[in-house]
């Protein structure tokens, strides 16, 4: 793990350890989010590549606005906007500087953000979107190399002043794993806890008392599904074919670590996006049962790795604009995949308190710097709860409803003024739940959602859609997950896709055939941690829409290699263009023409290696070159064929 010459486990703490992230940039203002080991007064500098100076404020009642997560621990997010709108399409230099304290600037306290020969990190404010990087699914314990990485070295290889550099990054799903944690994360994860005092919790309904008693408990390392609530299915005979086994409400294959309180989602984050954290802690593995033991020794190269790579990704998300949205491993697998499921999940006071806790953490860390504005409201509810702390414990009922304040949240989707348009989808809490059968998947978004994603593209003559799961997916995989369904086990395979319940799948392909939407529609998804691309029009509107499915795989998170290729083949097989399988699918009204990956055997469609999506665009808004940069370099371009899926 961790070099012990690099780590720093005396008393002092750097001041600031994750951050900042360059989040919400437009010429009138810009975001930046950091956490800090004590309220600072900063001050923010931005220059043009001429030198010229261009903003230069002091933030001196930074620290009356930061957020306590902890005794050492402060969440900090500022906005600032220049008096002249910041000039478009050119690398500016930008500096946070840390008033009073001797390290002043960032080449000073988090060198590892600069590129070489650089001072600073640098931006670029996008009048039009001409590129957009994108991915999901960043595993910290995935054998693989890192696609935050490549999206550093893409900065580079343009030149750390070239203003030729996507317009933003969108993070669209899954940025951690909050269900699916490896044994020496989780160990850091609690070192860092107890080195930054992060806030107790008391834990109702659990078999431990509350967090402290977590974490000394014999089964907190590889040992938590134990501890987590389950529930006991009705022996139906579906269930007992496969197995007929207590069902837990947290479904993850990796439950054994799954996070539990606020102090352990938040340590997670700081763990994932900074190798500043990883300096504070000793990573020496702590003594566990031998199969235990070896799971950890498998484990904590691949997590070393991850660690080598982080002032990388630190570094890229100094250097462009980070929109995010979360996807159910930020929270837990299979979030509010059914009815059934939210009854349960919501129904036990233990299972509601760690899904609002990873939502309550996803709000600080990701929400936040998405639509600031949006979020206000719930941000002075956090801190009315944090101001209730009381030595070091989080007030338990003041906790619970906040929690009840964010499940109950219904903007979490948001929209950015940028040509052309992105709209944002939350897939996850404004569900389509089934008046049938309340097991059976509910569509991702319910009639009023859709409806507002109607109006937020009325008239537009392009949109970017960004939705975590594909709009239009493998149609083989989607088929096996609906037979899964109707044998009751929608669990088993995250029977999750938008053409999963009726009602919603038709209203969505009516809003692709309403007159006033828009011409081009670009579809950039994640989730299934493959890529693929596909050229979609309606049948008999030849004036219609042209509509581009483009789905990234993992930064850091792989489909098993052999697997998919088998269902790559079959796919192809049993969906060619003169198959009749293909009208018993709800998108038959669609024309849907794969993509070749560049480098495949012919009929190859889908690309599976760890990486980063990148789409380049037309004025008009069409996108004209579709990529996926591999995180260990390489990668592919998806070209149009004349080929017709159906």
């Amino acid at each position: 793990m961790t070099d012990p010459a690099s780590v720093d486990i005396g008393d002092s703490l750097p001041p600031v350890i994750t951050g900042p992230i360059l989040r919400e940039l437009t010429p009138d203002r810009m975001t930046l989010w950091l956490v800090t080991t004590r309220p600072l007064k900063l001050r923010v500098r931005v220059t043009g590549a001429d030198g010229r100076e261009l903003l230069d404020q002091r933030l001196e009642h930074a620290p009356e606005k930061a957020l306590p997560i902890g005794r050492s621990a402060f969440v900090q997010q500022i906005t600032v906007s220049p008096d002249t709108p910041f000039p478009t399409d050119q690398c500016l230099h930008w500096d946070l500087g840390l008033l009073g304290e001797p390290a002043a600037w960032i080449a000073d306290w988090a060198p590892h953000l600069c590129h070489e020969g650089q001072s600073s990190p640098t931006m670029v404010v996008s009048q039009r979107i001409r590129q957009i990087l994108h991915g999901s699914c960043r595993r910290p314990h995935h054998d693989s190399d890192d696609g935050l990485c490549r999206v550093d070295a893409t900065i580079r290889e343009k030149g750390p002043d070239s203003a030729d550099r996507p317009a933003m990054l969108l993070m669209t799903g899954d940025q951690i794993y909050a269900d699916d944690v490896a044994g020496p994360v989780l160990h850091a994860i609690q070192q860092l806890i107890r080195r930054l005092g992060l806030f107790g919790e008391s834990l109702e309904g659990a078999i431990v008392e509350d967090s402290d008693a977590l974490m000394a408990h014999e089964h907190s390392l590889y040992g938590r599904q134990r501890l987590l609530p389950d529930s006991r299915p009705n022996q139906t005979m579906i269930q007992q074919v496969f197995g007929g086994v207590r069902k837990p409400i947290f479904t993850s294959d990796h439950a054994w670590n799954h996070l539990a309180t606020f102090s352990e989602v938040m340590a997670m984050y700081l763990l994932c996006w900074s190798p500043v954290p990883w300096r504070l802690i000793d990573m020496t593995a702590p003594e566990l049962p031998a199969d235990e033991s070896a799971h950890y020794r498998r484990e904590a190269p691949i997590v070393h790795q991850f660690v080598t790579g982080l002032p990388e990704a630190a570094r890229a998300m100094a250097h462009l604009p980070v929109y995010m949205i979360f996807d159910d491993h930020d929270v837990t697998d299979d979030w509010n995949l059914s009815a059934a499921w939210e009854e349960t999940a919501y129904g036990h006071p233990f299972s509601r308190r760690i899904i609002g806790n990873a939502l309550l953490a996803y709000l600080l860390c990701q929400a936040w710097g998405n639509a600031p504005e949006r979020v206000r409201p719930l941000i002075d509810g956090v801190r009315s709860l944090l101001d209730q702390v009381n030595d070091g414990w989080l007030p338990s009922t003041d906790q619970n409803h906040m929690i009840d304040r964010l499940l109950h949240f219904e903007q979490w989707h948001y929209t950015l003024p940028t040509s052309p348009r992105i709209v944002v989808l939350d897939t996850r809490t404004r569900r389509w739940r089934s008046e049938i059968d309340p097991s059976r998947p509910s569509g991702l978004l319910d009639w009023e959602a859709l409806t507002e994603f109607q109006q937020d593209m009325l008239d537009q003559e392009a949109v970017i859609v960004v939705s975590p799961a594909p709009m239009f997916g493998v149609k083989l995989i989607e088929a096996i997950q609906k037979a899964f369904t109707f044998l009751g086990q929608p669990l088993t395979v995250d029977a999750e896709n938008w053409m999963a319940h009726r009602g919603a799948a038709s209203v969505l392909l009516n809003i692709f055939g309403h007159r006033r939407t828009p011409r081009y529609f670009t579809i950039l998804s994640g989730d299934v941690h493959y890529s693929f691309a596909y050229d979609i029009r309606l049948r008999r509107r030849p004036g219609g829409p042209s509509i581009w499915q483009i789905t990234s795989s993992g930064f850091r998170n792989e489909f098993p290699h052999q697997l998919l290729e088998w269902l790559d083949r079959l796919n192809r097989w049993l969906f060619a263009p003169w198959s009749p399988l293909n009208w018993f699918t709800k998108r038959r009204r669609m024309r849907v023409m794969p993509r070749r990956p560049e480098g495949r055997d012919a009929g190859e469609r889908l690309w599976n290696q760890a990486g980063v999506g990148l789409v380049h665009f037309q004025p008009d808004g069409q996108p004209d070159d579709i990529q996926q940069l591999g995180a260990s370099g390489g990668g592919t371009r998806f070209h149009a064929s004349d080929e017709r899926e159906h």
